[in-house]
């Protein structure tokens, strides 16, 4: 036992038993939410075995001898990480809303339709968003723009957009992981002492290979689709677009003007949100049909309409009644109200993450995993056990990237392990994983703006599993294992591969 010096009060070391209750209760109420309200779980079920578990886990740290003041300090920090991902998902749903108003995602999806033979569909979709993914170097911004284009393409022609967006995800993340934009690439190589070049240049023998398994498994996904696409229902859906919209590649501006942002680095909550803006402007000049269609107000002076149009889409999304069930899917949608569940998700998930962290929980579950990992590849293995399950409990990348650093950064340097070694673990576990979690924020984002649940599209996210097992193997086999040479307690030298 300890005593806090801010308090009178005796504080308890955490025991085995204490650490393992969160975790056990959290798993057993979100399995039991899942079990017996399927898919439409992350509809407020999966949220309150969250909200339920971080209050087990209060009972726990007050049991410690912790105060509540001690355990709201730790609740109010772990909002304060995430308030960018808010910031960031109430501008996606603003930018759906109007660039479907706008005519941007109607666009996209009819050229799509045009251009695109069905069975190339899934893998032109995962190489178009890894070339965006890098160019810009956000796996968020890729899936939220171009991803949504692409899952409502799916609908369109009859393909699963289960298997589309695995297809993005998997693009977006080989962006996220290796693109020197990509600020999870520069956190990951700061936060354990690597030059960012030689950090990506690490990635690459588990980048490049998983890359290339995803690509291969959508051509085969591919080649294999029975898809039901009928050229005469497509044909309609076409002309059923031109009608409703003038559509012209005019309309596409506001998708170059996001890349343009993205690629200056402006950040990515005020780039989307410029970006939803000048669609919302741009569509009395471009769509005037549909202002007048969408806010039926014929006594309404036009600038006021245009200005209720845009401000509408952007708070409770777009909404359009064309007559053809896969067009009003696709179309009606977005809005800053349609992403508050997901905030829900991601601020009761990040709490008990944060919880579990601050008060040494997680440390007393980690720790003999590190006693136990006598090998190479069984520390390794031990950091991207750790990197998922932070993935699963705290619920978010940037803690299961940040802790696993922390927790073993000093037994790669007391083992003569070069630091590009954890660097490379900790991404290909805690980043590319991340959207495999239906509770994580990142998995809790692409269902949101994808519409696609996260257990739907899990096992056609190939990259992102591919990656961690490539991984585990390099640790297995001692390929491209790089060591360091202690010549002094304070200095290291570099020795190249095992």
């Amino acid at each position: 036992m300890v005593n806090d010096p801010k308090s009178p009060r005796t504080i308890k070391a955490p025991s085995y038993f204490d650490a393992l209750l969160p975790v056990v209760t959290l798993i057993v109420l979100v399995g039991a939410s899942v079990a017996l309200f399927g898919l439409d779980a992350v509809n407020g079920p999966l949220q309150v075995a969250i909200i339920l578990s971080t209050m087990i886990t209060s009972m726990v740290i007050l049991k410690n001898g912790h105060t509540w003041e001690d355990i709201s300090e730790s609740g109010r920090k772990g909002i304060a990480t995430v308030s960018g991902a808010i910031f960031i998902l109430f501008s996606v749903g603003a930018l759906i809303g109007t660039w479907n108003m706008s005519g941007t995602i109607p666009t996209m999806v009819y050229y799509g339709i045009v251009m695109i033979m069905p069975n190339w569909f899934y893998p032109i979709a995962f190489l178009v968003c890894v070339g965006v993914s890098l160019s810009i170097g956000s796996s968020w911004t890729t899936a939220g723009t171009l991803g949504v284009g692409l899952v409502g393409l799916a609908n369109m022609l009859g393909l699963s957009p289960e298997i589309t967006a695995g297809a993005v995800i998997s693009g977006a993340y080989v962006g996220d992981k290796v693109s020197p934009l990509s600020e999870s690439t520069v956190l990951a190589a700061q936060l354990n002492g690597v030059e960012l070049y030689k950090h990506i240049r690490t990635q690459m023998w588990t980048t490049l290979p998983a890359a290339a398994i995803a690509l291969i498994a959508f051509i085969a996904l591919g080649m294999n689709q029975h898809s039901a696409f009928d050229a005469n229902v497509t044909d309609n859906e076409l002309k059923r677009f031109n009608e409703l919209f003038h559509i012209t590649p005019w309309n596409l501006l506001p998708l170059f003007f996001l890349l343009t942002l993205s690629v200056l680095k402006v950040p990515a909550s005020l780039a989307i949100m410029c970006s939803a803006l000048l669609a919302g402007i741009m569509t009395p000049i471009m769509q005037p049909q549909v202002v007048l269609r969408f806010i039926a107000e014929p006594d309404t002076a036009a600038p006021l309409l245009a200005v209720k149009a845009m401000w509408t889409a952007m708070a409770t999304g777009f909404q359009e009644n064309s007559g053809i069930e896969q067009i009003d899917a696709l179309l009606s949608r977005g809005g800053m109200d349609s992403m508050l569940l997901t905030i829900w998700l991601i601020i009761g998930a990040v709490t008990f993450g944060i919880m579990v962290d601050d008060f040494g929980l997680l440390n007393k579950l980690v720790t003999p995993l590190l006693l136990r990992a006598r090998t190479v590849g069984r520390l390794i293995a031990s950091v991207v056990a750790t990197a998922i399950g932070l993935n699963i409990a705290a619920g978010d990348q940037y803690i299961a990237l940040l802790l696993p650093t922390r927790l073993f950064k000093s037994e790669f340097a007391r083992r003569g392990l070069a630091p590009e070694n954890l660097s490379r673990a900790v991404s290909d576990a805690g980043i590319v994983t991340s959207p495999l979690i239906p509770w994580n924020s990142c998995g809790a984002y692409m269902a949101a703006v994808l519409g696609v649940s996260t257990m739907a599209y899990m096992p056609f996210a190939i990259f992102n599993i591919a990656a961690p097992l490539i991984t585990l193997i390099l640790g297995i086999t001692g390929m491209n294992i790089r060591r360091i040479l202690v010549t002094a307690p304070n200095t290291m030298q570099e020795s190249g591969e095992k």
